[in-house]
């Protein structure tokens, strides 16, 4: 076992953490983070605009007669998500080569404008599609974010800058060395969208689309709740490695949800990061609330029953690290065995669940510190089924983990007794001062 641990960590978890931290991967990883609160605020309007009441009700009623007013402050976040994680990423990427953040932000954000072909209406002039400034433009803002700062960074390496005396004010200088980059990116995005007449959009989205399309299978679903429950077994952030790879493509999934619920229409996809949250990692990575529930009811030994109690508030809200390095599960092979099979089993019974219509997918990003059920009913959009399946999936949890758990405890109640009678021993053998 150890040395099937070993090989493991070399040569799968060690390289996996140093991809996280990728610098450009990196920089998506942060962008995307950095949008939350506009995608958890924004989303949050959808329950508004569709209250999960009974259609008679007065309230329901008001909702539908003003949901285009309700839907502003959605559509002017979560909607157009994309621009502002393009910011984020420009920001970030730039920050990491040690050049003008919010110059890279900028540029960024002008090179992903310009993926968009405005449309000529006759009453109104030229005005801007939305549609792509959403989670179906994620991919091209990453792209483009990446360009536009790599631009930036090579005329800044080649000295291709106009730079001003030491007596200008900073920021005049800084806006100054950024206005050959910026005519460069605006020149090259102009040439293809508009001379050129390339649909940017389109062709990422056929270059994608395997992904999308595998990412939302039962596959697609089970590969990232496998690494991220491996990693965490060797002490390494799982959702920061795995995360920095599926985020984006599950951003795309909230956002497709939440904009065909605004447009009244079915919603395509099953696994957004919601999915994960409230019905796979219920107290944290590893389903963790289960074992926190076997310790308060099955413990033996003394630690185990007072870390049980310690860990039990922040297992409600899904902050389980004391529970994985106080327990501990990290490199503890009798407690590694159900935080993976745990996480797989509730995933494929949420899955199906989803796919068969017994539960709504998720569409709200609503606050991962929520307990589960609380969060579920909300990222539901108001689905009381998702608390039975988030229920549903503790007891299983709970099931599992408790056999494990009774052995493990075993094994530290021995080893307090050993050490109660080496103590002993040790006190009875000392000389008598008096």
């Amino acid at each position: 076992m150890q040395r099937f641990m070993d090989f493991l960590e070399k040569y799968l978890s060690i390289p996996m953490a140093k991809l996280s931290e990728q610098r450009h991967l990196r920089a998506i990883r942060d962008g995307v983070v950095s949008s939350l609160p506009f995608i958890i605020v924004g989303s949050m309007f959808l329950i508004v605009a569709f209250p999960p009441v009974p259609e008679s009700t007065a309230l329901f009623k008001w909702s539908q007669e003003h949901a285009a007013e309700i839907l502003i402050p959605y559509r002017m976040t979560m909607f157009i998500m994309s621009l502002y994680i393009t910011f984020g990423i420009g920001y970030n990427l730039a920050k990491s080569y040690k050049l003008d953040a919010l110059s890279g932000a900028q540029i960024a954000v002008a090179s992903f404008l310009l993926t968009l072909t405005p449309l000529a209406l006759d009453d109104v002039g030229f005005v801007l599609p939305m549609a792509n400034l959403g989670g179906h433009g994620l991919f091209m803002a990453m792209i483009v974010s990446i360009f536009s700062v790599e631009v930036m960074r090579f005329c800044k390496k080649r000295n291709i800058t106009i730079k001003m005396p030491d007596q200008v004010p900073p920021s005049v200088a800084r806006s100054f060395e950024a206005l050959i980059p910026v005519a460069i990116v605006i020149l090259i995005m102009t040439t293809i969208t508009v001379v050129l007449g390339i649909d940017v959009h389109s062709l990422v989205d056929k270059a994608v689309a395997p992904i999308v399309k595998t990412g939302d299978s039962l596959f697609g679903v089970l590969l990232p709740v496998f690494l991220i429950t491996f990693f965490w077994s060797f002490g390494i952030h799982g959702v920061s490695v795995v995360g920095a790879i599926a985020r984006p493509v599950w951003e795309v999934y909230l956002g497709g949800n939440a904009a065909a619920v605004a447009d009244g229409n079915p919603m395509p996809y099953v696994a957004p990061e919601t999915f994960f949250q409230w019905f796979v990692w219920i107290g944290g990575s590893g389903a963790t609330l289960g074992l926190v529930l076997a310790m308060l009811f099955f413990s033996k030994s003394s630690y185990s029953k007072a870390l049980g109690k310690t860990t039990l508030i922040p297992s409600i809200f899904n902050i389980n690290e004391p529970v994985i390095f106080g327990v501990p599960i990290v490199l503890n092979p009798m407690l590694i065995i159900p935080f993976i099979i745990i996480p797989l089993i509730t995933t494929t019974i949420s899955y199906f669940a989803t796919t068969l219509g017994f539960i709504s997918p998720t569409y709200v990003m609503a606050p991962w510190t929520l307990p589960a059920p609380i969060g579920a009913y909300l990222a539901t959009g108001g689905d009381w089924r998702a608390i039975v399946l988030v229920v549903v999936n503790i007891f299983i949890s709970f099931l599992i983990y408790t056999p494990f758990f009774k052995m493990y405890d075993q094994k530290l109640l021995d080893e307090e007794q050993a050490q109660a009678e080496e103590n002993k021993e040790t006190h009875s053998s000392e000389p008598n001062m008096a």
